[in-house]
């Protein structure tokens, strides 16, 4: 409800909407902003604005003020390594990661809560690499006035989920790298693979352990695999071998190792001969030629979700078809692009 009062009655109320100032050559701008609740030591300052009387809210019962209304919902939003700084300013709150990480968003219940009506948040895509301190996404309430009902309901799906928006940390791992091919191996053509791989895995924090250059031969691939293994390996990535010339054995050595689970194939490009698969309990990553000359490619899509400890299915990568097709930008801008937001 809104009404007229004097300014001196006006205090500890709501302001309904924004107050102007002018100073001439200094300032033009809301002075006071919709939804300011006024002090005692306020009131001196509005009748120098020539204000004597002010429109100002009564909340009802059943109603909450929108910067009450936003820290609430924010609150039931924001799961780990999620946060947000200062006060809520005009039901708006600005959600931020509160540590490095893999952001995940809950994109279902996010849909249910924003399908309310009178609420919104607003976030980045899931299963986004994020450092500390970068702005996630917002949560706003919209009207000035909101029924408590409304916001209750927002907070039970927000519960519900456990966090709508959560940060998780990526593991600092020890990978071991297998690069196959008979042709590497013996020095016809040089390696390429070695540095692209390490710079993958050193700048999201990991350790390349060992690597290993070997020729098409199952046998000694599998033996490999499984050493890297045992020495303690939380991640192996193999390049080489994935396409299906018949000199192409990586896969078949992988499950001559034991490797099960074995997904070759996915609907992204580039990274359609991509394969995940686990040994003995540890990923192997199998990365096609394709990694070579794209700068990015669905490895770079899956394997930060590995490192949160995320186990792949045939279902994770096919979602990956919407928004799986790369641009192949004079310049990479990813992940500032379209590449791979299947969500």
């Amino acid at each position: 409800m809104i009404e007229l009062l004097p300014v001196e009655e006006a205090v500890g109320l709501p302001l309904a909407h924004d107050i102007t100032e002018i100073r001439p050559g200094e300032f033009k701008g809301p002075a006071f902003r919709r939804g300011h609740v006024l002090k005692e030591s306020e009131v001196e300052h509005m009748r120098r604005l020539g204000k004597n009387r002010l429109f100002v809210i009564h909340l009802e019962s059943n109603e909450m003020h929108e910067d009450e209304a936003a820290a609430t919902i924010a609150k039931a939003l924001c799961g780990e390594g999620v946060g947000w700084e200062g006060a809520p300013r005009e039901g708006k709150i600005t959600l931020k990661a509160t540590r490095d990480g893999l952001l995940k968003v809950d994109v279902d219940a996010l849909t249910r809560f924003n399908a309310l009506g009178d609420l919104m948040c607003a976030t980045r895509h899931t299963n986004t690499v994020v450092v500390r301190g970068q702005d996630i996404g917002a949560t706003r309430a919209i009207p000035l006035l909101i029924r408590k009902t409304r916001v209750e309901k927002a907070v039970r799906i927000c519960r519900q989920s456990l966090g709508v928006l959560r940060v998780f940390h990526l593991k600092h791992v020890k990978v071991g790298v297998l690069i196959t091919g008979t042709e590497v191996y013996e020095g016809r053509i040089p390696d390429r693979f070695e540095p692209i791989i390490r710079r993958k895995v050193e700048s999201l924090g990991g350790l390349i352990m060992d690597v290993f250059f070997l020729p098409d031969d199952e046998e000694r691939i599998a033996k490999e695999a499984l050493d890297l293994v045992a020495r303690g390996a939380d991640i192996i990535i193999t390049t080489g071998g994935m396409s299906v010339d018949p000199d192409d054995r990586t896969r078949f050595a992988l499950k001559k190792a034991g490797a099960k689970e074995m997904l070759y194939g996915s609907p992204v490009l580039p990274g359609a001969m991509f394969m995940v698969t686990y040994l003995n309990g540890i990923p192997v990553l199998g990365i096609p030629a394709c990694g070579l000359f794209a700068k990015t490619t669905v490895f770079d899509l899956i394997y930060p979700r590995i490192l949160v400890g995320e186990r792949i299915s045939r279902q994770d990568l096919a979602k990956l078809g919407h928004g799986g097709y790369c641009l192949h930008c004079e310049v990479c801008r990813y992940p500032d692009c379209s590449f791979g937001k299947s969500t």
